[in-house]
């Protein structure tokens, strides 16, 4: 709708054969398989721990920079990733009633290589395509693909229980289109935004101060509390961000993003003579 509603329309989602496997591709991992394999994970493994694995992603996007890519990087970066995993793990307190089931690290892994896949991907993207029409493409792979998941598996989706309300009395069709929209349609727009200006790694890196914010909106809006190892593990996240994007310098080559609803097919550069490198 949105994509429609807003200049040139439906045409910015016209498609070459050249594009369709990457935007088959971004859709299945970053908006199918990373939130299944999330939901796997986090019902076999507290919370936190679920988290800390999955947001090795960065450091995945960073070794295939490095390694894929062949980018040199600072030591610092190392460091930083580090001090991010570091303060994760204190803000998540993994230390208490420390619990592994093998296919619930699985599944974080498995979260975590495709999330650092999603963002190289979504870096790509963007040099074709402009923000509304790869996300509503990616959205439309993963809807049809979901919904085959589900017919396969012989559960037809039940849409009877958004006709409920809450304790509260709310109901629950508010509170999906209120997670469908602010808690997943613009998060995504962000995200293939931000990949516009930024290189894949440090929308990766900036995305690990989710926990810190989420407890920060917690202590304002529910009332609790951080101990003392959450608000230092909080600010050894904050350093390691800071150190590791300090450690990416620009690079002279820089190719325009696609302006929004222009998505014919053209030669480009390799994303990375588009975005910053570390080294």
């Amino acid at each position: 709708m949105l994509g429609a509603a807003l200049r040139p329309g439906l045409r910015r989602f016209t498609v070459t054969a050249r594009q369709l496997p990457l935007l088959i591709a971004y859709g299945l991992t970053g908006f199918l398989l990373v939130p299944m394999l999330y939901f796997v994970a986090i019902a076999r493994l507290p919370v936190g721990v679920a988290l800390l694995f999955e947001y090795t992603a960065p450091l995945f996007v960073a070794l295939w920079a490095r390694f894929g890519q062949r980018h040199r990087v600072r030591p610092r970066l190392w460091a930083g990733l580090l001090l991010c995993l570091a303060g994760l793990a204190c803000v998540a307190e993994v230390w208490g009633a420390l619990s592994l089931d093998g296919l619930g690290v699985a599944a974080a892994l498995g979260a975590a290589v495709l999330l650092a896949a999603y963002f190289v991907l979504g870096a790509q993207g963007v040099t074709d395509r402009d923000t509304v029409s790869l996300t509503g493409w990616a959205f439309g792979v993963s809807a049809v693909a979901g919904l085959l998941f589900r017919l396969l598996g012989g559960a037809a989706p039940d849409w009877s229980a958004l006709a409920g309300h809450t304790a509260g009395g709310t109901p629950l069709w508010l509170l999906v289109a209120y997670l469908l929209v602010l808690g997943t349609i613009v998060p995504y727009l962000l995200i293939a935004g931000s990949l516009r200006h930024l290189p894949a790694t440090s929308v990766g890196i900036l995305g690990m101060i989710e926990p810190v914010l989420a407890a920060g909106v917690a202590f304002v809006t529910l009332g609790e509390l951080l101990n003392p190892a959450q608000l230092a593990g909080g600010a050894l996240l904050l350093t390691g961000v800071a150190l590791a994007e300090t450690a990416r310098v620009p690079v002279a080559a820089v190719i325009e993003p696609v302006p929004l609803g222009q998505n014919e097919a053209r030669a480009v550069a390799p994303e990375r003579d588009r975005l910053s490198v570390t080294r």
